[in-house]
């Protein structure tokens, strides 16, 4: 048994890997592990207890949408409400009633089964919505409406197909029946999910868990009261453990991001076991039924189920033109589809109907299909349909002032994205007056969390007067760029030594050199420096060019460059990177530091120019930025 686990563990986990080195959704290399592991070559047997099989795959099935409802923000709601309304009162009833048509008169399957399935297929999802949202980097409204429709209709799409199980395997069960025990289920679902999440958060929130058992403890919370619900309720669970997610992850908790990042990091253990071990259940004589007829239901499922249910559920909304488009394409199907497939196809089967053993391999058929569709299309699409940034390449700056200004505005002109954010709106003033784009608020609040777009900006810039708060953002910040993205600049005499005690990690890199604080940025500003930029040659060499500016003013600073395919990296002595023919340096010297033109490097360096804050460049053409800096020294 330790040495199965053992398997089934580093086959997950070596499949996410993969899947990130390939560019890959994570689930289609799970998926194909599994089967590999399964059908294929027999290492992981069919299990001898399908009801103990089913408890834990249930157990692991709540603590992933628990981790998806703490990652839903009523804050999202103020510009998107509308529409997360109705995909999420009248989403899942027309997805069932098409699905279910089309399962019946495509898949040719009996009306039983093809209703269990369309209640099935509700579901998209957050173990495959969350992952492409972030591969696509689609902006913040955008990425509302499917996180919550994801998330909110997985344990709606199970409560359905409870329902619908009941009704036409129990004797005694009417349509009434169904209906009033489908009411029950949401109000014990939203009931005991809703109190558990209040009380669980009103505990932490007075200190009656010690910090170092809050995320074990919260687990455990988790599965007892998805536990609690089923007991009064079958298959409420769900429902009540994502309800709970959603009311802790809105309280404010100080330990919220802790107990999320902890939960994260449990969800991909738990995704990598799943879709190794679901799969893996079947055998040769389930991928035997796949046949034209349920490819054609996939083909159905996609491009006429899907779109209709989205027009029909949003019409009239104040929804965009491109997130309707959008939204009629992507569904992919996850974990959940997965998991209530391998439970009721079974037990469909049990009860006399036959065709119910092709319920398992369609709905893998459809996972497969909608996540490589989906997944390869989403950034295409959304980027074709302006509802996505292109790749990250850009800076924000946190802090308004004279020197952030001809920062951005050289940027600016160069064709690099970037954006000042600031709390007072009279220092933007002369941002946006620039064409600079500004973004009015405190960067650490919950209100900027939900409105700022960074997804076009690879770097973070801290530049306040305020060494500590500046440690304080990019800390905070750090996971959203990656800490090696994060930078502020250097701490101010009076406060050197006291920063020095602070690592690495509670504080950003320092920009550009050591001694360049904010009071010495400014000065040199007020003495008339400004900020250039050079394109290097082969015959104007980068070092050549150091020698130039040492003779104008040893003290110039090298803020950072451009590369041949268009890159911006910022430039810190902690982050060394080397200059090389056709970069574009960007630096900071007094306005006799330009680059010289002799005979030789003319014809190479007819484009460079040098470009203060109000001057203008041939813009640099964007392209994605790098992930770390490169192990050179200037």
């Amino acid at each position: 048994m330790a040495k199965l686990l053992l398997i089934i563990l580093t086959a997950g986990l070596a499949s996410q890997w993969l899947a990130w080195r390939i560019n890959l959704p994570a689930i289609v290399v799970l998926i194909a592990s599994g089967l590999v592991l399964g059908p294929f070559t027999g290492v992981i047997p069919p299990t001898d207890s399908p009801e103990d099989f089913n408890t834990l795959i249930g157990l692991g099935v709540a603590i992933i949408l628990f981790e998806g409802g703490m990652d839903l923000k009523i804050g999202e709601l103020r510009h998107t409400r509308r529409g997360v309304g109705r995909l999420v009162l009248f989403g899942p009833p027309l997805a069932w009633l098409l699905g279910s048509a089309a399962a019946h008169y495509v898949a040719g399957l009996s009306w039983a089964v093809a209703i269990v399935l369309g209640a099935i297929l509700v579901v998209t999802g957050p173990t495959v919505i969350l992952p492409l949202l972030r591969q696509a980097r689609l902006n913040k409204e955008t990425a509302s409406l499917f996180k919550w429709e994801g998330i909110v209709n997985d344990p709606m799409g199970v409560l359905l197909a409870v329902m619908s199980f009941q009704y036409f395997t129990s004797q005694s069960t009417t349509l009434h029946d169904s209906l009033k025990d489908l009411g029950i289920a949401l109000g014990v679902g939203a009931g005991i999910g809703g109190v558990g999440g209040w009380l669980t958060g009103w505990l932490y929130r007075r200190g009656a868990v010690p910090v170092h058992l809050k995320a074990p403890i919260l687990i455990v919370l988790v599965l007892v009261v998805y536990v609690a619900s089923n007991q009064v309720q079958h298959e409420a669970g769900l429902l009540s453990v994502t309800v709970m997610g959603m009311v802790i992850g809105n309280m404010q908790l100080v330990e919220r991001q802790a107990l999320q990042t902890f939960k994260e990091n449990l969800t991909v253990v738990l995704l990598s076991v799943l879709f190794i071990v679901i799969p893996a259940q079947l055998g040769p004589q389930h991928l035997a039924l796949i046949d034209w007829r349920a490819v054609l239901f996939v083909l159905v499922l996609m491009l006429l189920v899907r779109p209709l249910t989205i027009g029909l559920a949003t019409a009239f909304a104040p929804v965009r033109r491109g997130d309707r488009l959008l939204l009629a394409w992507i569904a992919p199907r996850g974990i959940v589809a997965a998991a209530t497939a391998g439970l009721f196809g079974p037990a469909l089967v049990e009860a006399g109907y036959k065709d119910a053993d092709k319920l398992l391999p369609i709905v893998f058929l459809v996972i497969i299909a909608t996540v490589l569709a989906h997944g390869l299309s989403i950034g295409p699409l959304a980027r074709r349909l302006k509802l996505a940034a292109g790749e990250s390449n850009g800076l924000l700056i946190v802090g308004a002032s004279d020197f952030s200004l001809a920062l951005a505005r050289a940027l600016h002109r160069l064709g690099i994205d970037v954006k000042i954010s600031d709390g007072a709106w009279d220092r933007l003033k002369e941002a946006r007056m620039a064409g600079v784009p500004v973004h009015y608020g405190e960067i650490l609040s919950e209100e900027s969390e939900h409105q700022l777009d960074v997804q076009n900006l690879s770097h973070l810039l801290c530049t306040t007067e305020n060494d500590f708060y500046n440690a304080l953002v990019c800390k905070a910040k750090a996971r959203a760029f990656g800490h090696h993205r994060t930078f502020q600049i250097a701490a101010h005499k009076a406060s050197d030594q006291e920063f020095k005690r602070l690592s690495i990690d509670m504080r950003g890199y320092f920009a550009f050199a050591r001694e360049a604080n904010y009071t010495l940025l400014q000065a040199r500003l007020a003495e008339g420096w400004n900020i250039q930029t050079t394109r290097i040659s082969k015959s104007h060499g980068w070092d050549e060019m150091k020698k130039r500016l040492d003779e104008v003013d040893p003290e110039w600073l090298l803020l950072g460059g451009i590369t041949p395919k268009g890159l911006f990296r910022l430039y810190s002595q902690e982050q060394r990177f080397k200059l090389e023919p056709d970069w574009t340096a960007i630096y900071f010297a007094p306005p006799t530091a330009r680059a010289p033109r002799n005979a030789k490097a003319v014809a190479d360096a007819a484009a460079s120019e040098a470009v203060s804050a109000a001057g203008g460049a041939p813009p640099a053409t964007a392209a994605p930025a790098t992930d770390g800096p490169e192990a050179a020294a200037p």
